[in-house]
């Protein structure tokens, strides 16, 4: 198969549009996995929910005794009100790693326990200029932090009449757009370019019938920014474990915004070597860009798992994410060189 036929564009660009634009930090993903639940369902793809509700699609191949697992997981960074003030602001906790000044100045949600979305601004409480003499050098930290909420509230108790309360979720605007010259750039590309990957992978595979040589399964999961995404209802006859999550782009890096990156090596320690160096060779066989990485301060839920105790050859690639946990960008040619990879992967004879 002619491999530059492998991304359709259009439909995925379309697709991750839907998928940035669903709210989902961790911890509040029920809309976004509906998303998916309703994307598989129109594929005519088998799967089934956990009970942490992900969702698992399977695709039968040739080999039924030795299976692969790929997952990409569909939860962001966000946060949760931690706090109503007395002037009826809002503090706030972080939900995955990222720091305040990410978030500063940003639009956001805040999400009621009986289903109203008020809307807000997350900023520094010493933000003007003309009565804070430290409004540039006050520390971006959880004590200074607030959300400016665009209701008229003088106190705490107007606040709560409005129904929110504390241990609401809190969810960033993405700013999806893509220019001209191909640049995808939005909040939560990591992992959702990811996820629009493998979702319109199992569609390609489904609708031509390509046979498989291995019993494939699909994870999307929904708590891997907090660590234990990919963590459980792995099949027992899963050998190789795959996690589609970004590369890392930044000074020490190999990986960039055109290429699909491979990782070596993150903070959980070496992937599985045999099939890291599989990977390379099929990048290197089908004329795939990409590069080879170690990320320092990452983990990925194919980490999890081996920490989980599973008996899996683990490894991982994906998109190379500019400013991840930020205001993330990456490029068309980025998507399509891991596109190119999933398939030669998922088609390749598995290894001894």
């Amino acid at each position: 198969m002619n491999m530059s036929t492998l991304f359709d564009q259009e439909k995925t660009i379309a697709l991750l549009k839907r998928l940035v634009e669903t709210p989902s930090p961790s911890g509040y993903t029920a809309d976004v996995m509906d998303l998916i639940e309703a994307e598989f369902k129109s594929i005519g793809v088998t799967y089934k929910k956990t009970n942490k509700g992900a969702v698992i699609a399977t695709i039968e191949g040739k080999d039924n005794t030795r299976h692969r697992l790929l997952t990409a997981h569909t939860d962001t960074l966000g946060a949760m009100v931690k706090e109503v003030k007395s002037n009826g602001r809002l503090k706030l906790t972080t939900i995955g790693g990222f720091n305040w000044n990410a978030a500063e100045g940003e639009y956001c949600v805040i999400h009621t326990a009986d289903g109203k979305k008020r809307r807000g601004t997350i900023l520094m409480h010493q933000t003007t200029v003309h009565v804070y003499k430290d409004a540039g050098s006050a520390a971006r930290s959880a004590e200074n932090i607030e959300v400016r909420i665009d209701e008229k509230v003088f106190n705490e108790k107007d606040t709560r009449a409005l129904g929110i309360e504390v241990g609401d979720f809190v969810s960033f605007d993405p700013h999806f757009e893509v220019t001209e010259n191909g640049f995808v750039k939005s909040r939560h590309l990591d992992d959702k370019a990811s996820t629009a990957l493998l979702l319109t992978l199992v569609r390609k595979v489904t609708e031509e019938a390509i046979q498989l040589p291995q019993t494939t399964h699909f994870y999307i999961s929904n708590n891997e920014e907090i660590g234990y995404g990919g963590n459980s209802n792995i099949p027992t006859e899963t050998v190789e474990y795959i996690a589609v999550d970004m590369g890392a782009i930044g000074d020490g890096q190999t990986s960039d915004e055109y290429t699909v990156s491979i990782c070596a090596k993150d903070s959980s320690g070496p992937y599985h070597y045999g099939l890291t160096q599989h990977l390379v060779g099929l990048a290197k066989g089908k004329k795939i860009d990409y590069k080879l990485d170690i990320y320092p301060y990452y983990g990925s839920d194919a980490s999890a798992a081996i920490r989980a105790g599973f008996d899996v050859k683990h490894a991982l690639f994906g998109p190379g994410i500019e400013s991840s946990h930020a205001l993330e960008r990456t490029h068309v040619d980025s998507l399509q060189a891991t596109a190119q990879l999933l398939y030669a992967y998922i088609t390749s004879e598995m290894m001894a």
